[in-house]
């Protein structure tokens, strides 16, 4: 018999930073890290893709909802194709993080004509316990695209489930 929470875990929503379900799974690469996510257009698919690569690098257990929280507008640009304006934003949160020690809780964003601008909240770099470092988000296996209605998108992954259309789905993996 399959409880509730195994339920949970089979289909991959489960809790993040803000007790929100989200739609995002890690998944297995050869020697890097990745996450497989689905949104509802693309908007969406990129705030998933976001918070994703986030929960990859904090340390288990931590509760980030009682730090003090920050807001900004974040905004990134380019002239070429869509899916390095997402590698582009995605590099850019990483950088904030480095340099800046702004860590990304939440997200809300727009993709428009080559541009990525976003409502963040963030917290200081120093109140979040890390796990891992993304070096890098790679573009090896990338794909950042919509979803037909009836397409379906079949998983390779026991872990993660296939996802029928209408939507968005991504790929991405981060050089650790």
């Amino acid at each position: 018999m399959t409880s509730q929470t195994d339920l949970v875990k089979l289909l991959g929503v489960y809790k993040f930073l803000r007790g929100e379900d989200l739609s995002y799974w890690v998944r297995p690469t050869t020697a890097d890290i990745g996450i497989r996510a689905f949104g509802k257009n693309k908007n969406d698919l990129l705030r998933e893709m976001t918070l994703g690569m986030q929960s990859i690098v904090l340390a288990p257990n931590q509760d980030l909802n009682g730090i003090k929280r920050k807001t900004a507008r974040w905004e990134i640009s380019h002239d070429g194709t869509e899916e390095i304006l997402i590698v582009k934003w995605l590099d850019e949160v990483l950088y904030r993080n480095e340099v800046n020690d702004e860590f990304l809780v939440d997200c809300q964003t727009m993709i428009k004509d080559g541009t990525v601008v976003s409502q963040v909240s963030y917290v200081s770099k120093d109140e979040v316990k890390f796990e891992i470092e993304i070096k890098a988000v790679t573009t090896h296996e990338f794909e950042f695209r919509s979803v037909a209605n009836g397409e379906t998108i079949h998983s390779d992954w026991p872990e993660i489930p296939s996802f029928d259309g209408p939507g968005w789905f991504g790929d991405v993996v981060f050089d650790i």
